[in-house]
């Protein structure tokens, strides 16, 4: 064999540690740069480069698949398309991709006619870099300058810069180091933005003067619990800057009047653990959604003379999940679900009754879309289905009226009548009911013999919406089902949803993975070994779970940037993501009891000497958030203790962080070397 169809195998160096009087064995801790986040350790560099030269050698077979896949996919995409123009003060703002271009442009025109200006190039921007992302981006207020913020490795340490539209020059104020939002002052003077610290995480909220070096910029707030997060906003009147810091369970906001930055900030209400606040401004009355009384929130509101004093508003609801509220001039909305459905809701600030718009499916996605202004008669929505592909409306509120104003183009073709869509519930082995959204081949046949793909995540809160996806009809017109597993875990359901799924419960949004499997195949949608999954980050943590627990249910396996290595992380608080992350899985370091559990359910440490399903993972050398070598390391011990000779192949993106690769081609690209391992796995290349 050739060095590139030999599967790399990594040397075992011992370390151990102890812990709670546990002994942990990691022989392939090496693989963690001492200097991370610069990698630069030969060993390590080599290693992984056998591992990516061993994935491109295994999938070079397979190569005009990929192709045919790509050319599918990008035969379903628009290439030249274009975002709906949307009104902003006294322009007009739209962004568009020219033919072949793998970034955008965007653009503005003046409201009362004018020529178009091309105010932002994404593709200039994006010249001789491997990687490119786009971050905030904000145009002050008296409409003459852009604030944007760019990352070119994927390391998600953005360049602020600004642009001055009146004669399209660069200014000189460049600010590096940057992760957060860029927001303007009311005089389009001064700029609010936060620095990732030598931990990337960003407990800070500073303000920049036009024209005045970086080096004196004001720290306006500072965040010392480690575990915060510190974010900037503006009120939706504009009249406020909003402050915000906290973590997965707990937040606190302050005010900063937007025309006197320097003013001393309005503490909304003081931090108490476990509950969660937003906050948001009217006519000196604040509107603040909060967990306080129930996991599922209430909308409270209160005088800006005394912001913790709170009245509600809209109460707490077993069946409604407040997620959302967007305030307007003369109306506000709020967003929610309601048994799991997306629910836009309109109401009146005298009597606060809500005016549910309706929607044309029994299933979809759907919310606020762009709304960039406060005095509004018509609202943007966004709206979509497992079978209905993106769809922007403007809703009338005069006459209760959705109008069309683009439906995304599928190029190549599509016929949502060759599609059939399903809301399943299948229960857990506990007993609850889990939610399935299912798309199928309108001649798909239930007889326990067709193939199945199964996604999901269940973490954060974070729900599955039961969306349209283009690069999904390759599977589709192959004959698979696809179906998306709204686990706990998610907040799919509530707040209890979410709270079902973490920390000591954490191993109910794997169990639930599982036995929706289970069901599926019960209800003769497939069978055995006729299940591919896939699963990113969190999600590629429960791709690492079910592989130990159940690993003769899946057929094909794809693990994006997987969160593998959970216990290790979560005891090394000098990582940027730990101490903000113990909320959501638990604080080993302190806590036994939470290191037990962890280490019952890691993915890295729970590898064993069983067969294991063919197996495609991914990482990114400069992930921040889950570390290329959680994934280097569970590869190389999967490699050393399964018993089984089904593929195992580990992309390493060597220039690129935890979205993988950049630009929508590239990314495209990507998406067919994932299929086309599934269907190589799952015998239906031809």
């Amino acid at each position: 064999m050739t060095e590139n169809t030999t599967p790399p195998k990594a040397l075992t160096r011992p370390h151990s540690f102890s812990t709670h009087g546990i002994t942990i064995e990691d022989p392939w801790s090496w693989l963690r740069d001492p200097g991370y986040p610069k990698v630069t350790d030969e060993d390590v560099l080599s290693h992984l480069k056998a591992e990516t030269a061993f994935f491109e050698g295994a999938m070079t077979p397979h190569k005009a698949l990929t192709d045919t896949l790509f050319a599918e996919m990008k035969g379903r995409v628009k290439e030249d398309d274009s975002s709906v123009p949307q009104k902003d003060g006294d322009y007009v703002y739209w962004r568009a991709f020219e033919k072949g271009a793998q970034y955008r442009k965007w653009f503005r025109r003046p409201v009362g006619g004018g020529a178009d200006q091309l105010i932002l190039d994404e593709p200039a921007l994006a010249q001789d870099h491997e990687y490119f992302r786009l971050g905030a981006m904000s145009v002050s207020h008296c409409g003459r300058y852009l604030a944007y913020a760019i990352d070119t490795d994927g390391s998600e340490r953005f360049e602020a810069r600004i642009k001055d539209l009146s004669t399209d020059e660069m200014l000189p104020d460049v600010i590096p180091g940057t992760l957060s939002s860029l927001v303007w002052t009311s005089d389009s003077k001064g700029l609010l933005y936060s620095l990732a610290n030598e931990n990337w995480r960003t407990d800070n909220a500073r303000l920049h003067w036009l024209g005045t070096p970086v080096e004196s910029d004001v720290e306006l707030f500072h965040e010392d619990d480690e575990g915060f997060r510190v974010s900037i906003g503006l009120t939706s009147s504009e009249k406020w800057i909003v402050l915000a810091t906290g973590d997965h369970v707990t937040s606190e906001a302050w005010l900063v009047p937007a025309n006197d930055p320097l003013a001393k900030p309005v503490l909304v209400s003081a931090r108490q653990a476990g509950r969660e606040y937003d906050v948001d401004e009217r006519e000196g009355t604040l509107y603040i959604r909060t967990n306080d009384t129930h996991p599922n929130f209430r909308l409270v509101k209160a005088p800006l003379e005394t912001p913790d004093q709170w009245t509600e508003v809209i109460g707490a609801s077993e069946r409604f999940y407040l997620t959302d509220f967007t305030l307007f001039k003369n109306f506000y909305v709020t967003e929610g679900r309601d048994d799991g459905l997306d629910q836009v809701e309109i109401r009146d600030y005298d009597t606060h009754s809500a005016k549910r718009i309706a929607f044309p499916e029994a299933s979809y996605s759907a919310s606020l879309d762009d709304n960039p202004e406060y005095d509004v008669k018509v609202l943007r929505l966004g709206y979509e289905s497992m079978v209905t592909p993106d769809t922007i409306y403007d809703y009338h509120m005069a006459d209760d009226r959705l109008e069309v104003l683009k439906i995304q183009e599928i190029p190549s073709g599509y016929d949502a009548s060759l599609y059939t869509t399903e809301r399943l519930m299948i229960p857990a082995r506990d007993g609850t009911d889990i939610p399935v959204s299912i798309v199928y081949p309108k001649d798909f046949a239930k007889d326990g013999t067709g193939p199945l793909h199964l996604y999901g995540y269940g973490a954060y809160g974070i729900a599955m919406e039961p969306g349209f996806s283009a690069g999904r009809l390759s599977l589709l017109d192959r004959g698979f089902a696809f179906a998306l597993a709204h686990i706990r875990g998610g907040d799919d359901l509530g707040q209890q949803w979410y709270l079902d799924g973490k920390l000591e419960k954490r191993t109910n949004t794997f169990n639930d993975f599982v036995d929706v499997a289970k069901g599926l195949i019960q209800r003769d949608y497939t069978a055995k070994g006729r299940i591919s999954i896939s699963g990113g980050s969190a999600g590629g943590e429960l791709m690492g779970a079910v592989i130990n627990s159940d690993p003769d249910l899946w057929g094909a396996v794809v693990a994006h940037v997987p969160f593998v290595d959970v216990l290790n992380t979560m005891l090394d608080e000098s990582l940027p993501l730990t101490p903000g992350e113990w909320p959501e899985w638990g604080n080993p370091i302190e806590d036994k009891a939470a290191f037990e559990t962890i280490l019952s359910y890691c993915p890295y440490n729970n590898v064993k000497a069983q067969a294991y399903p063919p197996l495609l993972v991914t990482a990114g050398l400069n992930d921040p958030r889950v570390t290329y070598w959680e994934p280097a390391k569970w590869v190389a011990r999967l490699r050393a203790t399964k018993t089984d000779d089904n593929i195992l192949l580990l992309k390493v993106n060597m220039g690129a962080g935890h979205g993988g690769k950049s630009g929508r081609f590239e990314s495209l690209h990507e998406s067919a070397e994932e299929f086309a391992f599934i269907l190589w796995q799952m015998g239906m290349t031809d």
